[in-house]
């Protein structure tokens, strides 16, 4: 009997081991996750992100980690520089050997690292990029952009100036990379066959340069009234200003990536601001209209106990909260598979997933066809305070 219970158990723990399945960075008690960051240079606004999602996997972990495991999330500063992101990204794979990389952040860093990572088949999971190239399962297969489509989100502009702007002259500011050059696409896709004629002029800039001001009096002096702001936080804020200070009053619309009230609205001035248009896919914490919602109570109670220097109404936080809460759904549907394969076949299997920060009426499913991760927005102004709903929700065919 001794023996024949030995045998069974022995069987029993084989097949319980046998079922579990790991790829590098994964193991009975830990998920290595790797992610590179601007915790300096000119997109630096932008690291308050990668700290609401390493505070969140301080959360998880406190409450036990993810089926069990702690989320070792690994972190470097990539400065917002290309070769700095090669660099550190190389460090993740094969030195700390991460079994995925997460949020990436911003679109020239995710270019420098997208052909090495899925040479590679790690995971390159919700890039922190709108640009067409990561949602593009054909040709990289094992990359995924979290932010909605930069060029659906130009055409959705573009139809908007067309119905409530019909006869604008458009400027268009955009950074000279993939960000912009998608945006100032999709705008023109937006505006059809108009665009020729009522865009009159664009510039472009460099993400180096320490400001913006001759394109801003390029814009101007070629008769824009209506200046649509294709760029991120610190052009964004001194366009703001610089048009203020001109004494120029054109209609201004700034894409998703700049309207955060903290890293681009504050430093510009709220007053200068005032009117600015742009687009949203997740409540403001602080917006009366929320105070009693059950998912905002969650993220504030987070906020004050795991990150209680950050901003609670900044929606750079918020990005954090809900993009760390996907990967933690991803890592739950993965079980104890933990391969690299099987993170991808989750990640690209969302049914309806309900973000507690995201708008009444917007859940993510994906395919793995349809990498697109967020395919619904809101038309949003800002009154000097706050941001102000404009209509209802907007699918990425840009219909209400």
């Amino acid at each position: 009997m001794v023996t024949a219970s030995a045998l069974a158990w022995a069987i029993f723990c084989s097949s319980a081991a046998a079922e579990k399945k790991y790829d590098p960075g994964a193991s009975d008690t830990e998920i290595k996750v790797g992610q590179t960051i601007p915790a300096s240079g000119p997109a630096s606004a932008y690291a308050t992100i990668a700290k609401a999602q390493a505070a969140y996997m301080k959360m998880i972990n406190d409450q036990g980690g993810v089926n069990g495991r702690k989320v070792n999330l690994i972190q470097y500063d990539d400065a917002y520089s290309p070769p700095k992101t090669v660099e550190q990204v190389r460090r993740l794979v094969e030195s700390d050997e991460v079994l995925l990389t997460f949020q990436i952040i911003g679109t020239a860093p995710n270019v420098a690292v997208q052909k090495y990572l899925n040479s590679k088949k790690v995971p390159q999971l919700f890039a922190a990029t709108g640009a067409a190239r990561f949602t593009d399962p054909k040709h990289f297969p094992w990359t995924m952009g979290f932010n909605p489509s930069y060029l659906v989100e130009g055409r959705i502009y573009g139809q908007y100036i067309l119905k409530t702007y019909p006869n604008a002259k458009i400027g268009v500011l955009y950074q000279n990379d993939d960000l912009g050059k998608d945006y100032l696409a999709g705008l023109k896709a937006g505006l059809g066959d108009k665009a020729a004629n009522m865009i009159v002029a664009e510039s472009s800039y460099e993400i180096t340069e320490p400001t913006i001001d001759s394109q801003i009096l390029k814009l101007k002096d070629a008769g824009a009234d209506l200046l649509f702001s294709a760029s991120t936080p610190k052009q964004a804020a001194q366009a703001i200003r610089k048009v203020a200070e001109l004494g120029w009053h054109p209609v201004h619309i700034v894409d998703i990536n700049a309207n955060s009230l903290t890293a681009t609205l504050k430093p510009a001035g709220p007053e200068n601001a005032k009117g600015l248009i742009s687009v949203n896919y997740v409540k403001d914490p602080l917006e009366e209209t929320y105070k009693n919602d059950p998912g905002v109570q969650r993220y504030l109670d987070f906020m004050a106990k795991y990150y209680p220097d950050g901003d609670k109404g900044s929606n750079f936080n918020v990005y954090g909260y809900i993009t760390a809460e996907l990967l933690v759904q991803v890592l739950k549907q993965c079980g104890d598979d933990l391969t690299r394969e099987n993170v991808l076949k989750q990640a690209t299997n969302l049914n309806h997933v309900e973000l507690g920060l995201l708008l009444p009426g917007i859940t993510i499913s994906t395919s793995p066809t349809d990498y697109r991760v967020n395919k619904q927005l809101q038309m949003i102004q800002f009154d000097g305070e706050r941001w102000q709903n404009l209509g209802g929700i907007i699918t990425a065919e840009g219909t209400e």
